[in-house]
Order: structure tokens, then sequence, then C-alpha cells
């Protein structure tokens, strides 16, 4: 009940007034002796305060849970969504953070998300690598003083052919006991060149957030057209996203991962060119026979098999059409195909990997948005009740008067 009445108090208190009582909320939770449901109140309180309009709330909450390893998950993953500094604060310091989550958000961060990457203790070697392949300058640089990361010399040859010109990163890299001889000559020849030339140049990656985002809004609106419209529809929306470029694996995962398989189905049918019959029939085999195949016909990675088989045979358990209660992800299935493709896990799956769990992220924001706003509603009639009892009876009232 506190919580439901701090969700309350929330929609109308001030910003700085929220942003310390989201630290509060965090700290208690992280360190006070909780029931299991105000515990689960507390979560989904805390991410639904990710959607505070002010980002001093959005910061509390990082300053306080970025360190724990009590941190939800999925709270850690709405944080490094958000804001450089907020994203930076989690991106450096959470323990909760998986290798694929941090690849991910090398590849689309900004210059604050990479440094604060780059200088996390004991940095897997995957993530030197995505770092070495896209990060800024100022990332590299960090990375090559991180003295406990495990940079592979593939990676360190890379950094310096990308950014072997900045003269900060020379320095770090040569301070380097682990530095190859040859990467040493390399070095040393960049700098001759740089001062006979005069010339010192480096590369900038320009953060790819907004494409991503319009690209899974697209995503979500293509499969709810598929889904709600007529049988016609799903086909004549796949020519037009294949079309366009825009039929890709993630949009068919997408698709039977909210339960609403229609556009999946339709995108395999135009992909491997067999008959429609043929392909409904195999993607409702219970057994799951010949969907290997059907990937591979479709043209598939072989990489996102152990997903769509996953996906697909979850449905089936459920029964295919049955469709789905509301739109977005369906939880319940995604956490079948994570746990059939975290046995999997490995180099080639991490873009997968966090694929998925971002999916997994945007359907628990959405459970907590739709949640909190029921808990604060339930908090406000028990208010009403509390302050006039016959306030009960009259809604009881008018509910039996509808019923009627």
């Amino acid at each position: 009940m506190i919580v439901r009445r701090f969700l309350l108090w929330a929609r109308t208190a001030p910003a700085e007034a929220r942003a310390t009582g989201a630290a509060t909320l965090a700290s208690a939770y992280l360190r006070s002796t909780l029931s299991d449901d105000d515990r689960r109140e507390a979560e989904t309180a805390l991410i639904a305060l990710v959607d505070d309009p002010s980002p001093l709330v959005r910061r509390a909450i990082a300053e306080e849970m970025a360190s724990s390893a009590g941190t939800p998950r999925n709270l850690a993953l709405a944080l490094i969504a958000e804001q450089s500094d907020v994203a930076a604060l989690v991106l450096a310091h959470s323990p909760v953070l998986t290798e694929a989550d941090l690849v991910d958000a090398a590849a689309i961060g900004d210059m604050l998300a990479q440094r604060a990457i780059a200088m996390r203790r004991y940095l897997p070697a995957g993530v030197c690598a995505a770092l070495a392949e896209v990060g800024c300058e100022e990332a590299l640089v960090t990375l090559a003083g991180n003295r406990t990361a495990q940079i592979a010399d593939f990676s360190l040859e890379r950094m310096v052919e990308r950014c072997g010109d900045s003269g900060l990163l020379r320095e770090a890299l040569l301070e380097r006991a682990d530095l190859p001889a040859g990467l040493v000559q390399t070095i040393a020849a960049r700098v001759s060149d740089t001062l006979a030339s005069f010339v010192a140049g480096c590369g900038w990656l320009t953060p790819e957030r907004s494409a991503r985002l319009a690209r899974e809004a697209t995503e979500r609106v293509a499969v709810a057209l598929a889904a709600g419209g007529e049988e016609s529809d799903a086909p004549a929306i796949v020519e037009v996203l294949r079309a366009t470029g825009r039929l890709t694996p993630g949009l068919m995962l997408r698709s039977l991962l909210s339960g609403e398989p229609a556009l999946a189905e339709a995108a395999f049918v135009s992909l491997s060119e067999l008959p429609a019959k043929r392909v409904a029939a195999l993607l409702r085999d219970r057994r799951g026979v010949g969907l290997r195949a059907l990937c591979r016909k479709a043209g598939l990675p072989v990489s996102l098999e152990p997903a769509f088989t996953a996906a697909i045979l979850a449905l089936n358990a459920r029964g295919f059409d049955a469709g789905s209660v509301r739109q977005g992800i369906d939880r319940e299935l995604l956490r079948s195909v994570l746990l059939a493709c975290e046995a999997h896990e490995g180099q080639e799956t991490h873009a997968l990997m966090a694929l998925l769990r971002r999916m997994d992220a945007e359907a628990a924001r959405e459970e907590a948005r739709v949640l909190a706003d029921s808990l604060a509603d339930d908090a406000a009639l028990a208010l009403l009740v509390e302050a006039d009892p016959s306030f009960l009876v009259e809604l009881e009232a008018e509910d039996l008067r509808q019923a009627a």
C-alpha cells in the first residue's frame, strides 16, 4: 500500500521531490526487508518511473542502483536506453548487464556510453572487440588504459587501424606491456607519417539510436496491422516490407513473440517460395519437424534457428492461431525462446541475445506502465473510500445497474 500511495503522490509532486522519492524507493528496494508483494510493487514502480518526464528522477534511480547486483535486469536495461549521463552510470558499474548487453550498448551508444563501457573492470574480450570496431576515439583511449580489460591482439590492431592517428591513443597503447612488437612498429610508422604530413584525424561514430527506435516502431505497427486485418493483408504487408528492405528476421521474430504470427507466416511463404499450405502445415506441426529446413529455405541465418524454432513450438503449445490478449511482446513466449537460446549463447549470438533481452525489457516496461496505473488507481479508490465509505456502496450500485 505504501508503494501505491507513492505512485499516486508521484503523479502531482514536483520533479525534485519525485527524484528524492525515487531514490528513497530504490534504496528501500535494495537494502530494506520487504515482503514479496511489496518488493514486486516496488520493482514495478521503479520501472514505471523510468518514463518520468524529469531526467532528475531517472538519474536518482541510476545513482542508487547502478552498482548493485540486486538491481532488476529490466530496470538496468531501461536505464541504459535513457539519456547519456544516466546510461553511463549503469554501463560503467552495473554487474547485472551481460556481455551481449554491453556489446549492443557499445554499437549504438554515444561517447559517454562507450567510455563508460570501456572503463569497466575485467571487460570481456567480446566487448573489447566491439569497442575496437565501433568505438569513438575517447572510448578507445579509455579502453587502451584499462589494464583489467581482456583485449585480444586483433582488437588492438583494429584500434590502431581505425584511430592510429590519435596521439592520445598511441600514448595509451605504448604504455601497455602486452602490446605486440609488430603493433609497436605500426604505431611508430603512423607517428612518422603524421609528423611528415602534419595530419591528425580521428573517427567518430554517430549514434544510431533514433534509427533503431523508428525501425522498432514500424515493426510494432506492421505486426498489429497483419494480425488485425483480413487474411490477404499479411502477404501484402510482407511484400511492401520486402520491397523496401525492411523485412528482417527481427521483425519476423517480433511477430511470433507477440503471439500474432500472421506476418511471420506470410514472410516465410514469401522468402521460402513454398506453397502457403505447406508453410502453414510446417508451422503448426507440434513436433517441430521441418522447422529448421523451413528457416534455411527462407534464408534465415543459422544462428537464429534456435530462436525461431523455440518461438514456433511455444506458440503451438498454446495454440498457434490462438492470438494474443494484448498488443506487444508476450513475455511467456519470450522466456521460452530465451531459455532455448541461452544454451547456444556464444560470440555469434550476441546480436540475437541483445535483441531478445531488449524485447523483454520493452515488454516489462509496458507491463509496468499498465500495472503502475492500476496500482495508483487502486490507491486513489482506497483514499476515496476512506474519506467517504458510502462511495463504495454507490460504486457497487452503479456496477449492478450497468450489469443489468
